[in-house]
């Protein structure tokens, strides 16, 4: 299994995500049952790698899920006229 990057997760469908994070669920739970019973690993730093998947694509969807929360009340004229304001009291740096 290669290492799933966030420019990968980005590029995925909210369907196909919430389908590989099942599909990585599943894989190790399956890596997990063999460890505790005491079958011998080929990769013991797999389990590390799905767990860091997975979490990668929770915090993608957490993420993208603040976002649109923040963006829903916010008016598009307010940002910039706060950034326009900013800008006059720092003068001119953010």
């Amino acid at each position: 299994m290669a290492v799933l990057r966030f420019k990968q997760i980005k590029e995925i469908n909210a369907e196909d995500l919430e389908k590989r994070l099942q599909e990585l669920r599943l894989e190790l739970a399956k890596e997990m049952t063999n460890v505790r019973t005491g079958r011998p690993i080929k990769n013991p730093g797999k389990i590390g790698e799905l767990r860091r998947a997975i979490a990668k694509i929770l915090t993608f969807k957490e993420q993208k899920k603040r976002l649109k929360a923040s963006t829903k009340f916010v008016n598009v004229k307010e940002v910039k006229e706060v950034k326009k304001s900013t800008k006059k009291q720092t003068g001119g740096k953010e």
